[in-house]
């Protein structure tokens, strides 16, 4: 039996339902691609880390820059404001994993944590303070990296059973 070709609606519904399973694979294909963030940070912050390791050796600031900057924190001050935020950090992925929101911080983890290591630097304390900062970044960032996979995993799960939903019934799926 020949098949003929489709005309009319039938063509304009066929496209649209090879269109709309084109988008959702392309959105699993974004998960996926997402899903990888937060080892991308957590290989980031080892970097970071390994510069802190050698003390910043790219910092050789001369003292009249240092002077300008004034006088650093403390070293007990840096350790509450440390305290406090990985305190805050890992509360706020947890709530943010506990509502399923999609939220792009990784980066933003390292970004603070680095400025933790350059305070400690400043303060001259960076040899005492250095396993705080990684300790509380690699704990951080762990948590972050399991939230975006398990947000990742989640949708990409839903998306494939959009996606056979498509192909059995030839309908888009519903909305959630």
């Amino acid at each position: 039996m020949t098949q003929q070709p489709l005309i009319g609606q039938e063509a304009i519904k066929t496209d649209s339902l090879e269109s709309l399973q084109q988008n959702i694979l392309k959105e699993i294909e974004h998960f996926k691609s997402f899903s990888n963030r937060g080892l991308w940070a957590v290989s980031l912050f080892l970097l970071v880390s390994m510069t802190a390791w050698s003390d910043f050796p790219f910092l050789d600031l001369p003292d009249s820059v240092l002077t300008a900057l004034g006088k650093p924190p403390s070293s007990q001050s840096i350790s509450m404001l440390l305290l406090i935020y990985t305190f805050s950090a890992i509360m706020l992925s947890l709530s943010r994993m506990m509502a399923g929101i999609e939220h792009k911080s990784s980066f933003v983890h390292v970004g603070y944590l680095t400025g933790f290591y350059l305070f400690y630097h400043f303060a001259r304390a960076l040899d005492d303070n250095y396993w705080a900062v990684f300790g509380a970044g690699m704990t951080i960032l762990a948590v972050e990296s399991y939230r975006i996979w398990t947000f990742c995993s989640e949708k990409i799960i839903k998306k494939k059973e959009d996606l056979e939903f498509v192909r059995k019934t030839g309908r888009p799926p519903l909305e959630d």
